[in-house]
């Protein structure tokens, strides 16, 4: 909850020369509850962290602007050690690759495109406010693990193994494969025959295995937790629970004298219990045991298991945060690049792609096909049967076109009933073959109409237009033979193909 409320007010510098770009991202952000401060041009950025009290919970930063270079100024940013772990959002109204790349390897959090768009700006001002908040918890939770291994100086050895453990639980590694890693660790580090992670909360009669060093096939299995008294002690009390010798101690007052993931009887004489708890995620308890040859635990394992496993659940957290922030960023880029109707790719992502195709296509001494499909007579779909018809017959159309093209081909969306496929290594008369089997394909299909309704059976007409190709120099050049060419499929009746 505090990461979220300091989200709500987080205050975010925008870097830009430009002043209606900076106006338009403060009356977006301020929308949100933002505080957003303007700094005209990048020479004014370093003065402006200077003089503010604290960091900036974000930063948006223009790559080209006339007074400063935005490459060197990130990359002084991330130099200073005040100003190292504020999330930089690089803006650009270009799309420089190489700026992009040098940027994200500079410590860039994020790359967006101008002019932008309000709701792709916040979702993606929120995705690294949301992530540099945990970053900021997950870092404080590590520090104060290692202030507790400051005042385990006295026990050198004790200090090694937990190190060597937290380097490795502290990784860039999937928050699920830390259990595993923190149970064969463990294990080792304390000398225990079974070290387990049972997934459990307060008041559950049974929990899963989520990692079992002595046992590996076990992971997943379910488990009644009636067999592990300190497992249900440590989650009733949210304490540690030690048994020092499972022969004599109260929880084990009704005789049982063994314990077993798998109830084979396995000799235990001590076991810790530690319980843990992963803020809006998963809950349970690390068990500890040793076997009758072996020496008991006690209280001095009890305090180096809690701060490994304190260390481990911030290391979970933190891979956590890595794995929701990628999943975020995946979901961003899908956005920018798809058409939310069909999934096919948008009219901007179709631009960016052809033009790599022809600049291919050239290198290659090859050749680049265009295929401007339309809907004939689309609008007589939407105004006699609705629009929910109409956009069930756009996603037909896209799975029809999806499984006719090969791995290299290309759809998309270009707009209401027009769609395009880009061939590459196709000539003309490869793509005009290939437009009249989509055109066959359209004839010949069904479309569902309204419920009760008999079936819709539509037409396509379609343009044609390859690249090289005379007077032919750019994406836009390309487009247009392609839509002149539509325009006669219509002109001579619709339902053929033109190039």
């Amino acid at each position: 909850m505090a990461s979220e409320t300091r989200a709500a007010g987080a205050r975010i510098l925008v870097v830009d020369d430009d002043a209606a770009v900076r106006q338009s991202v403060a009356w977006v952000l301020e929308e949100y509850g933002y505080e957003v401060v303007a700094v005209p041009g990048g020479g004014g950025l370093l003065e402006q962290l200077d003089g503010d009290g604290r960091p900036p919970d974000l930063l948006l930063l223009d790559i080209l602007m006339p007074d400063a270079d935005g490459v060197q100024l990130l990359e002084r940013v991330k130099s200073d050690e005040r100003w190292r772990d504020v999330p930089v959002l690089m803006l650009s109204s270009v799309p420089p690759e190489e700026a992009t790349v040098r940027t994200l390897g500079l410590g860039a959090a994020d790359f967006i495109r101008k002019p932008f768009r309000g709701r792709e700006l916040v979702a993606r001002v929120q995705a690294q406010l949301r992530a540099g908040a945990m970053l900021r918890a997950t870092r404080e939770s590590l520090l104060r693990a290692e202030e507790e291994l400051r005042r385990a100086r006295d026990d050198a050895e004790s200090r090694r193994r937990l190190v060597d453990i937290l380097h490795e639980v502290t990784s860039d590694i999937a928050a699920h494969e830390v259990y595993h890693v923190l149970a064969r660790r463990v294990a080792r580090a304390l000398a225990v025959s079974h070290c387990s992670v049972i997934l459990a909360r307060p008041g559950d009669t049974r929990g899963v295995v989520a990692s079992a060093f002595e046992s590996p096939k076990h992971q997943n299995a379910s488990v009644e937790l009636d067999d592990f008294p300190e497992v249900r002690r440590a989650l009733e009390t949210g304490e540690p629970v030690l048994v020092e010798d499972v022969a004599t101690h109260a929880l084990y007052a009704d005789g049982r004298q063994a314990l077993g993931l798998d109830r084979t009887e396995v000799p235990v004489r001590s076991s810790i219990a530690l319980p843990f708890a992963i803020e809006g995620g998963q809950a349970g308890v690390f068990l500890l045991r040793r076997t009758r040859e072996q020496p008991p635990l006690g209280r001095e394992d009890v305090a180096f298991a809690e701060a490994v496993i304190s260390a481990a659940v911030s290391a979970v957290q933190r891979a956590q945060v890595i794995e929701t922030t990628r999943a975020d960023n995946a979901r961003l880029a899908q956005l920018a690049t798809t058409d939310p109707l069909t999934a096919l790719l948008n009219r901007r992502a179709l631009t960016e792609r052809l033009t790599r195709e022809m600049e291919r296509a050239l290198r290659n001494d090859s050749s680049v096909a265009l295929l401007l499909i339309d809907l004939d007579h689309f609008k007589r779909v939407n105004d006699t049967h609705g629009h929910l018809v109409g956009d069930a017959v756009l996603r037909d159309v896209a799975e029809l076109l999806i499984s006719g093209v090969r791995g290299s081909d290309f759809v998309g969306r270009f707009g209401g009933e027009e769609f395009l496929v880009v061939l590459p290594d196709t000539d003309d008369d490869g793509a005009a073959a290939f437009a009249e089997r989509i055109r066959e394909r359209v004839e010949a299909h069904s479309f569902a109409g309204r419920d009760g309704a008999p079936p819709l059976h539509m037409t396509a007409s379609i343009g044609v237009a390859t690249f090289p190709a005379a007077l032919i120099e750019s994406v836009e050049d390309l487009f247009a033979r392609a839509d002149a060419a539509l325009y006669r499929a219509k002109a001579e009746g619709r339902n053929r193909v033109r190039a």
